[in-house]
């Protein structure tokens, strides 16, 4: 049986105390940081759908936490856990995160207080459309003002029901489709959204291992190539950070951690072989590619170069973190690991690449696709065909040159083949999405390299965010 992940402190209570660390190296005015720690505003609604020949009543919740900036921007998570202070402390996350990463969001979240697997599709779509009408009603769900996406327990399924519920209720809005992130394709979802934010976690990581003063600190040294990753939780984010880590980076993923247990294989495992097996038989329990233990918190305590908990909050605290033997923690969760077992894990020099920024990917391909649906076309549809033009003449008049001069060289099909190709949606995601977490990584390191008070990254990456919500709020006026 799993053994439980005890903490003493609250979720919400673990990031209000990362944050004061790190406002209290900053000169903020009077009263300034108070109100851009406090929740502005949760909205608890508890409905009735009529299922199975009755009643069953729901209870959910939007929380806002900043609007420095609109629209406030969060995922909707269906979980039976789902409570007012986790949605709180994750809206609060999304404020900074955003901030961290440059973009013009303010932070929500939302969360319905259900286990998905208890309804079938059909029954979860009366309970996804009668919830999207009640936050409707209270302008929680907009284009312009509140804009949800996928969380932990939804995927794109249920933003295209959120999606089709809010054009019914407001058929004049051409803008409609811009009221939620991560809808399928069809339906003007973009292309990489999916995969987004464990494509995030292998930029960020990338980040880590071309900055040498932090692998010194963490004792690590080389490429990713070789590097004995362990993965907590096999959803969407942990698959495609092991799956691209492993096939792209040459990682070895020696451990994978889920609901029934942990399978573990000191030469890696296959990804998608696991991802698959799980998906059959809803476990990892008895998966041929490796070592079985029933007891999935042992895997966190592997001895291993990169630990990257990609499930729940608090998974790591202060009943675990004295047997943490990873050198490098990569928080592809939302608040994995407690205010004290941060502190735990500091001392011992462990270093840690922070949720706000490590899992950022999601909310930054969010971002493409809420401004492709504000601008109605397609990413690349006016200029691939163009760029492919110029390339061609660019190609055809070097060889026109070799040609004439009696050089004799050629360029390769290979090389041509990729030139002449425009950039696809696909491939100007990735971009933008590894611009921007470059980008906040250099923003947050250099917090941590320039300031000798800054003891981590984590601290680094508050204080960067919280000057910029500042910013914000000086800007108007406040």
């Amino acid at each position: 049986m799993n053994r439980p992940f005890p903490h003493q402190a609250s979720f919400r209570d673990s990031v209000d105390a990362m944050f004061a660390e790190a406002v209290a190296l900053m000169d903020l005015p009077p009263g300034l940081a108070e109100k851009i720690r406090v929740c502005n505003s949760t909205y608890t609604v508890r409905f009735g759908v009529r299922l199975r020949g009755q009643i069953h009543t729901f209870t959910g919740y939007r929380s806002v936490h900043s609007e420095h900036h609109e629209p406030v921007k969060g995922g909707i998570r269906y979980a039976p856990s789902v409570n007012q202070d986790e949605v709180e402390a994750l809206a609060a996350l999304m404020t900074y995160k955003c901030a961290l990463v440059e973009l013009p969001f303010g932070g929500s979240k939302g969360g319905l207080r259900l286990d998905p697997r208890d309804w079938d599709a059909a029954e979860l779509e009366q309970i996804t459309r009668r919830f999207t009408y009640e936050l409707s009603r209270r302008r929680l769900i907009s284009p312009s003002q509140n804009v949800p996406a996928p969380d932990m327990g939804t995927s794109e399924r249920e933003m295209a029901w959120m999606a089709d519920a809010y054009k019914r209720l407001h058929p004049e809005d051409i803008d409609a489709r811009a009221c939620v992130t991560g809808k399928p394709i069809g339906m003007g979802g973009i292309s990489g959204r999916v995969e987004a934010t464990g494509r995030g976690v292998q930029y960020a990581l990338r980040e880590v291992f071309r900055t040498p003063e932090l692998l010194a600190r963490a004792g690590l040294e080389g490429s990713l190539e070789g590097q004995r990753i362990v993965v907590q939780g096999l959803g969407n984010v942990g698959y495609h950070a092991a799956s691209f880590l492993s096939s792209e980076d040459g990682a070895r993923i020696i451990a994978v951690a889920e609901r029934d247990g942990a399978v573990m294989n000191p030469d890696g495992l296959n990804i998608d072989d696991l991802r698959e097996y799980l998906r059959k038989n809803g476990g990892v329990k008895g998966f041929p590619g490796g070592t079985f233990e029933p007891d999935s918190a042992q895997a966190l305590e592997l001895d291993c170069d990169v630990l990257i908990p990609a499930a729940m909050e608090a998974v790591i605290n202060e009943e675990n973190a004295g047997r943490i033997k990873a050198r490098l923690i990569l928080e592809a969760a939302n608040g994995p690991t407690t205010a004290g077992a941060d502190a735990i894990l500091r001392k011992r020099g462990v270093v840690i690449v922070p949720d706000m920024y490590a899992n950022a990917g999601g909310v930054t391909v969010s971002y493409f696709e809420w401004v492709k649906n504000l601008g109605h076309i397609t990413f690349g549809r006016l200029e691939r065909r163009q760029e492919e033009d110029r390339h061609r003449l660019l190609v055809e008049e070097l060889q026109r040159l070799s040609a004439d001069t009696g050089l004799g060289w050629t360029l390769s099909e290979g090389f041509k083949q990729r030139y002449l190709t425009g950039a696809s949606e696909l491939e100007l995601v990735r971009s933008g999405l590894d611009d921007t977490m470059r980008g906040a990584f250099q923003q947050m390191f250099a917090q941590l390299h320039n300031d000798s008070r800054v003891p981590d990254l984590r601290t680094a990456a508050f204080m960067v965010s919280i000057r910029r919500i500042a910013e914000s709020y000086h800007s108007l006026g406040l």
